[in-house]
């Protein structure tokens, strides 16, 4: 799932069922009308002067409209590292980090440092820019900084300045890209994934995808199943929760954690000096975000209300020791003490690669928007329903509940999805890794999608930390591995064991995901 800053019903159209059973090999141009897009030969060059020459970039061309393939076109950017032992080369490993919102290029380059050995022999690494996004004709609303600020809390007081900042953000796309919304959907990313597939001369495709990827790669599962090979899904998007549930199970998700985390800290109160019951903790967090909410608390330069401490830590819950941290130095904080001496303050990050983009600086805003309001039609459509949703999960779930069910701009989306959502329900084989606490995609997500796929195996890290599993040195690698490089999945669902130090501690994830910001100051890598 996406970042909070960046932060399903089977369609079955003519094109849907014309592109899987077609290959340039035997369809005909009267019989194919994407045949000059299955027959493209990429323009393969090096990505940027301060890449490594093996990552070469390309554009190739996608119907806009899979319905009106002969009218406006969007350019797709693809990209590729090859494998060097072609003896052992199996096919292609398309990549995608999740969103919906992020760019996919840079991929192969970062996976490239952290795949086994054996994975880049069997395949060439293959990233994109999902439609819309990055370089491949990127949407652009030109929301400013506020509108961009989506994680807003439920008040009586604010709530017509909420409905009008969501109908605003709404409005301003609309205005900015037009009918282009409606089609800036999975399903069509999906057909974009198989376009990018014939034009690289494979039959089939390997697929890893993290967060929204998983729901990205079982919609093609789905509408492509013969053209699947190794599927592996990592971080699950429950697909019967697109989208509003999959915000929504944020705040489900963060009061175990919550719980879990008091548990953890309660019994190191000679540490953090924070309580010695759970109770007593749970005391001393919601005692902080009274005291901010009557005079916001200066933590280091940055002034926290109540609303912003519950943002701030409810992806960071999910690590305790972390969070038990974050929450010391803020008691510190609003007593008026400076910081610890010994305190680890956050390190910048290391900027990706961009190979030169030019996008709108609201794209990420823009295209996840456009992703979650466009999927599905099951959006409510009165504002009336998000303030009684709100209130009642505040209570319910009085970490984040409230910020979860409040409006988004989905609920005056003019420009609905060319197509109802995808249902997800088929036999194709599917490694599925999840663990056991992740802010972003909650292990209840992942446990939905392996039922709805009910030909994937599930490996669940006991006690795993963090949005993002493979290439991390995780227990759960070694099935991955075996997979990708040999096809066989697991007899059955697996659980494996987080190392001690995992448990308490997410480490930092050298993928690039798209995560939670954390508190300021702290080191909250999710």
């Amino acid at each position: 799932m996406r970042s909070s800053r960046i932060p399903l019903f089977l369609a079955v159209s003519a094109v849907t069922t014309l592109v899987p059973a077609l290959t340039p090999a035997t369809a005909s141009a009267v019989e194919n009308p994407l045949r000059p897009y299955l027959q493209q030969k990429p323009a393969w060059h090096r990505c940027d002067a301060s890449s490594p020459a093996s990552l070469q970039c390309a554009t190739i061309k996608v119907p806009l409209d899979y319905g009106k393939p002969g009218a406006k076109k969007l350019d797709l950017a693809i990209s590729r590292m090859k494998t060097s032992t072609k003896k052992e080369r199996r096919g292609v490993l398309l990549l995608n980090p999740g969103g919906p919102g992020g760019p996919g290029v840079d991929m192969p380059q970062y996976l490239a440092g952290e795949l086994p050995k054996a994975v880049k022999g069997k395949y060439d690494l293959v990233g994109f820019d999902p439609r819309g996004i990055g370089r491949s004709s990127p949407v652009g609303c030109g929301l400013t900084a506020d509108e961009r600020n989506w994680e807003r809390p439920y008040r009586a007081e604010t709530f017509t300045k909420d409905v009008k900042w969501a109908r605003t953000v709404a409005e301003k796309c609309d205005k900015k890209q037009g009918d282009k919304l409606r089609h800036i959907t999975t399903r069509n990313t999906a057909r974009d994934m198989d376009v990018i597939r014939a034009v690289l001369g494979e039959k089939r495709i390997s697929y890893l995808g993290y967060s929204y990827g998983t729901y990205l790669g079982a919609v093609y599962t789905q509408m492509f199943p013969k053209r699947t090979d190794r599927f592996v899904l990592d971080s699950a998007v429950d697909p019967a929760r697109v989208w509003r549930g999959m915000i929504q199970v944020w705040a489900e998700g963060a009061e175990p954690a919550f719980t879990r985390w008091t548990e953890w800290t309660a019994a190191r109160h000679a540490t953090y000096k924070l309580g010695r019951t759970p109770e007593a903790i749970r005391k001393t967090f919601y005692g902080l975000v009274a005291q901010a909410d009557r005079k916001p608390i200066d933590l280091d330069g940055t002034l926290m209300t109540g609303d912003d401490i519950r943002i701030g830590l409810r992806g960071m819950f999910f690590s305790v020791r972390n969070a038990a941290e974050a929450v010391a130095e803020l008691k510190k904080a609003a007593a008026g003490a400076p910081p610890s001496a010994d305190r680890e303050l956050k390190t910048p990050e290391p900027v990706p690669p961009s190979f030169g983009r030019a996008v709108p600086e609201d794209n990420g805003d823009a295209g996840f928007w456009a992703v979650v309001c466009a999927d599905t039609r099951a959006w409510p459509r009165d504002p009336e329903q998000y303030r009684r949703d709100a209130i009642r999960d505040k209570t319910r779930y009085p970490v984040y509940g409230d910020f979860a069910s409040h409006i988004k701009p989905c609920a005056f989306w003019k420009k609905t999805g060319s197509e109802p959502a995808t249902r997800i329900g088929n036999k194709v084989p599917a490694l599925i890794l999840q663990n056991e606490w992740d802010s972003q995609t909650p292990l209840t997500s992942g446990q939905g999608l392996r039922r709805a796929m009910k030909g994937s195996k599930m490996v669940t890290v006991a006690g795993g930390v963090g949005h993002g599993i493979y290439g991390n040195k995780s227990c759960a690698d070694k099935t991955a591995t075996t997979y990708l490089t040999t096809g066989r999945l697991p007899a059955k669902d697996l659980t494996c064991k987080a190392a001690p130090a995992a448990e308490e501690r997410n480490t930092p994830n050298r993928l690039p995901l798209p995560t939670p910001p954390g508190m300021p100051g702290m080191v909250s890598r999710f």
